[in-house]
Formats: structure tokens, sequence, C-alpha cells
């Protein structure tokens, strides 16, 4: 298992769930030349996992298989305090992703972050607009990403079963949207204005 030391992507907990549920998690460790363990997660995730919130959002045999998968992914260490103390008590951002921004704005890494409400709290941090420039990884951005190195078809397919549990997906991946790719685009331009100043990581050039 890798050294955190050389983790080349983190992923905070919405993000981990909805794209290994959607067995995508390998994939969008490709897109940073990365493999899983190279990757890293919560330390808190599998307990996480076992019992309480997420159980009950994703069930059990769900949380189950995405347990396997976390043995894979080294668990990231404690961030340092210098930038832990700056997100650390602020209302709308938990722990746990108190713990991910101040890693990623450490270590200079890109972080799949899923939490909207976090990221709008966070763009208004000073210190962390230009650690983390380019550097924060959205669902639409990486799902962009796949509908053009792999196709929408086989994306479609991926996050079917996504479709009840996040209403982006349900919307950009609807049956009756011919282009996935277009309604992608247009809420990751919707959200980039939203999180201004933060810069989001880009897809395409």
């Amino acid at each position: 298992m890798a050294s955190w030391s050389v983790m080349k992507l983190l992923f905070d907990t919405d993000a981990f769930c909805k794209l290994g549920t959607a067995n995508l998690l390998h994939d969008v460790a490709q897109i940073f030349s990365a493999t899983l363990q190279e990757c890293g997660r919560l330390y808190a995730l599998p307990f996480m996992l076992r019992k309480g919130a997420l159980r009950k959002l994703y069930g059990g045999p769900t949380c189950d298989a995405l347990i396997s998968v976390t043995n894979a992914m080294p668990a990231f260490p404690d961030a340092n305090v210098t930038w832990l103390e700056k997100v650390t008590g602020v209302v709308g951002i938990d722990p746990g992703e108190a713990q991910i921004f101040a890693l990623a704005a450490e270590l200079a890494q890109p972080l799949v972050a899923g939490d909207k409400r976090a990221l709008e709290t966070l763009k208004g941090i000073n210190e962390f607009v230009p650690a983390l420039q380019s550097r924060v990884v959205t669902l639409e951005a990486v799902l962009l990403a796949l509908c053009d190195s792999t196709g929408e078809d086989q994306v479609r397919k991926r996050v079917s079963p996504l479709i009840g549990l996040d209403r982006m997906i349900a919307v950009c991946f609807s049956p009756d949207n011919p282009s996935p790719t277009d309604a992608l685009s247009s809420y990751f331009r919707d959200l980039q204005a939203t999180l201004m100043p933060l810069q989001l990581w880009k897809p395409r050039g």
C-alpha cells in the first residue's frame, strides 16, 4: 500500500460512495494517473459504512462492497494544524471535510469533492482559494471526463444505481436526455459560477 506522502488524489466521503456505487473509482483514479493504492480516503470511512446514515442511504450490500474497496486505499493522516485550524468548527464544513480540505491544501493534491454545501463555505475562506486552485474535482467534472474517454453509454450504465440518490445524475443521465455531456457541462458551468473565486478542476483543457 502506498504511503500517504505519495497520494495523488483524495476522495471525500460523498464522492467516494457515489463513485464507488457506480464502480467508477478506479476509472477516476486513472484520470489522474493514479491507482486506488495512491488515493486517500477518510480513516473513519469503513466504520461509517458499517452502520449509520451511509448504510441506510446506500443499503447493506452496497456498503459491504464499498468496505472492501476501502481496504485497497490508504487512510489519509491528520493534516497540519496550520491548515486544519482554518476550517475546524466552521459551520457548513464537517470534521471529515475539514480534514480533506486541509490536507489537500497542505499536500497541493487534487481532491474529489461531492458536498456542494461544504465547497460553498470553503470559497469564503481566503487562504484556500489559491491553495486549491484547479484542484477541487467535482462529480460533474469527472463524469464529463469519463464521458469523453469511455463514452456516454458506458457511463450511463455505470451511474444507473445512483439515479434515485443524486439529482444531478438523475437529470443528466435520464433516459429522456439524449446528451448527458451537454447537461453535465451546463451543471459544471453553473457550479463554477456559484463557487467563484474558487477555481475548479476542468476536464477539458
